[in-house]
C-alpha cells in the first residue's frame, strides 16, 4: 500500500504519472494537516489569523510488489514543487486483498 499525502493542485499531473506507470485505481481523498511548514497567516477583513492546518489530498494506491518504486518515482516526480509542504509518501505491507464482487485474493484482487 503506498499512501501520498500531496498539494492539492497536483492530484491530476499524479493521476496521469501513476496511469502512465500501470496503476488502474487509486483512492483520493482531502484531507488537512500540516509538517514542518506549521501551517501560515493570511489577513481576512483586516485581521490577521493563522492557519494550523493546510489542505492536502491524500491518495492510497494498492499496487503489487514490483510496482512499487515505479509508483513512488511516479508521484515524487509528479507531486515535487521543490518548495515546503510537498508532500510525504508512505509505504506499507498489505496483509491480504480480497476483490469482494468475484471473491479473488492477493495480486488478483488489486
Amino acid at each position: 500500500m503506498v499512501l501520498a499525502v500531496i498539494k492539492p493542485f497536483k492530484l491530476d499531473e499524479v493521476r496521469e504519472a501513476l496511469s502512465g506507470v500501470g496503476v488502474q485505481g487509486i483512492t483520493v481523498t482531502e484531507v488537512k494537516g500540516f509538517g514542518r511548514q506549521k501551517g501560515h497567516t493570511e489577513l481576512y477583513r483586516g485581521a490577521e489569523y493563522v492557519v494550523d492546518f493546510l489542505p492536502k489530498v491524500k491518495i492510497e494506491v494498492a499496487v503489487a510488489d514490483e510496482l512499487v518504486e515505479r509508483v513512488i518515482e511516479a508521484i515524487e516526480g509528479a507531486a515535487r514543487t521543490g518548495k515546503i509542504g510537498d508532500g510525504k509518501i508512505f509505504v506499507s505491507p498489505l496483509e491480504q486483498v480480497v476483490r469482494i464482487r468475484t471473491g479473488e485474493t492477493g495480486n488478483e484482487a488489486i
